[in-house]
């Protein structure tokens, strides 16, 4: 299956397969990524002397993505390139105005909420919520900025009754996975979808027989190996935001979506449970006044 099965449009499709481009490829994808609108004029062989390599490379680098050839590929990547034309503010850098910072940091985080719904499919995300809604125990795992929001998961899952849980520790992961029943699910959030602890504790998740999520920017990676299902999210992150800014909001929103959906699949019993929580909540808030 070519990536562009999985995500319908062309840039992000690019970005997505990136980490797992062979380093020919690589060049190829430098080249449409510096300026995609450029590249929609160009002619096989003048992108092919742009990025330094063979007309061949680039024959072969549309096909890897799924498009029957060059010109397919050109036809989307045209599409793609008139529908987003959005204000580009780049990475944070040393010297930066604090205006400045402002300006990259909401740009970037509002690129990724957009870019994640356009690659969050439909399918996959309803087949998640069924999977997620049905579930005896639910398991979230994350390490650092996926850590958190695996926590956050656990505490909007728990407050509509839900069997919910948060792992941040690889051991505890691995123990927890390895106990899990056909039917239930887990989860796990990568950024990279490289981390070799998530990879670990979906395989036994998966072995025990429990439906596997992964949360991911890479649709080609061992963490999405790993998976049953992949919810794919698109940010990009640089040294200063390294993996725990923008990815951490499109994660979120995620979470979110699947929060809200599981929640309106027995509506009445999430709002009774979500009022019962408020409750124990606002009796615990007068004692301690009163105290």
């Amino acid at each position: 299956m070519g990536f562009v099965e999985q995500i319908a449009n062309t840039v992000l499709t690019i970005k997505s397969a990136y980490p797992m481009f062979r380093p020919a490829e690589k060049k190829v994808a430098d080249a449409i990524l510096k300026d995609p609108g450029d590249v929609v004029h160009l002619s096989i062989t003048e992108l092919a002397w742009e990025a330094g390599v063979s007309d061949a490379t680039v024959v072969k680098f549309c096909k890897r993505l799924g498009y029957k050839g060059f010109q397919e590929f050109k036809i989307f990547l045209a599409q793609d390139v008139a529908v987003k034309q959005a204000p580009i503010y780049g990475e944070v850098q040393l010297g930066d105005s604090v205006l400045t910072v402002k300006e990259k940091i909401f740009q970037a985080n509002s690129t990724a909420l957009q870019d994640t719904a356009r690659v969050l499919g439909a399918a996959v995300l309803e087949s998640s919520v069924e999977a997620i809604g049905s579930a005896h125990q639910i398991h979230f795992y994350g390490f650092g900025a996926s850590g958190i929001v695996a926590l956050d998961a656990e505490q909007k899952f728990s407050r509509i009754g839900l069997n919910a849980h948060a792992f941040v520790d690889g051991h505890t992961q691995i123990t927890r996975a390895v106990l899990l029943k056909p039917g239930d699910v887990a989860v796990g959030l990568s950024y990279s979808g490289e981390t070799d602890e998530i990879v670990e504790a979906l395989e036994f998740a998966r072995a025990a027989g429990a439906v596997t999520i992964a949360i991911t920017n890479y649709p080609a990676s061992p963490v999405a190996d790993t998976a049953d299902l992949v919810l794919l999210t698109a940010s990009e992150e640089d040294i200063f935001r390294s993996g725990a800014i923008s990815s951490r909001i499109a994660q979120l929103s995620v979470i979110d979506t699947l929060f809200v959906s599981v929640a309106m699949m027995d509506f009445e019993h999430s709002l009774q449970s979500v009022k019962r929580t408020k409750e124990a909540l606002s009796q615990r808030k007068i004692k301690q006044v009163k105290a």
